[in-house]
């Protein structure tokens, strides 16, 4: 099992509990998806809570240069799969970007993070992170990545990239791809559409046939159903 598999597994699991954060761009931010309940504002949320929303989301915490590192950390975490996309194609980036706002804690560890990225990379390298190349990036954060084997003095760095995998899952997972990718259907409305058949025959049961054509499909069930005075199913 690859690790993209175990953390499938992982959240699937998580989304039964609830998960640690909720995903949000933008987009969703600005969209109404639910209904109106009387006295009371769409989905629930107030007019100071949307507001609030609206304000983080105008502002910028990460610097172009975190942006990059950030992007390329991410996609690290959680690549595209043979049928999933990578963290950036998810918003991955953006979401973090959103948390850094709304958990102001996330800041110091996060930015403290990519800074010691830059600074490992010049003196072991002397070049920025950015600049290092595909083997050497990797080789910097193979130091930080694995927390069982890494030395002791670089604890720091291994909690931001501990903080920056939880993030990035999250993230991930709470996205449209992320749902996709582990089969997540939420509070999607079923259609019953009754007993089997071979349970009805094995108790010695069978539908009406005069019912068949009348009895509910998937495509009219918002149709009313019609019985005559003495209580049969007409329409």
């Amino acid at each position: 099992m690859n690790r993209r598999e175990n953390l499938k597994l992982l959240f699937t699991g998580s989304l039964a509990s609830g998960l640690l954060l909720t995903h949000c761009t933008p987009a969703d931010k600005a969209e109404d998806f639910s209904p109106k309940i009387a006295g009371g504002t769409p989905g629930g949320r107030t007019a100071e809570e949307i507001a609030y929303d609206q304000r983080l989301l105008s502002e910028v915490f990460f610097t172009d240069e975190e942006r990059k590192k950030l992007d390329f950390l991410v996609d690290i975490i959680m690549p595209a799969g043979e049928d999933s996309g990578s963290a950036t194609e998810a918003g991955v980036p953006e979401f973090i970007e959103f948390m850094m706002k709304d958990q102001p804690s996330f800041q110091t560890p996060i930015r403290g993070g990519l800074m010691w990225l830059d600074n490992y990379s010049d003196d072991t390298y002397g070049k920025k992170f950015l600049d290092l190349s595909e083997k050497e990036k990797m080789e910097v954060i193979d130091l930080i990545a694995w927390p069982d084997k890494a030395p002791k003095e670089l604890t720091g760095p291994v909690r931001f990239f501990n903080a920056l995998r939880n993030l990035t899952c999250t993230g991930y997972f709470t996205s449209e791809i992320g749902f996709k990718y582990i089969g997540y259907k939420g509070n999607t409305p079923n259609v019953w559409d009754g007993v089997p058949d071979e349970v009805m025959k094995k108790h010695g049961f069978e539908y009406p046939e005069k019912y068949m054509a009348l009895y509910l499909k998937p495509e009219e069930r918002g149709k009313v159903a019609e019985w005559d005075n003495e209580g049969n199913l007409v329409g």
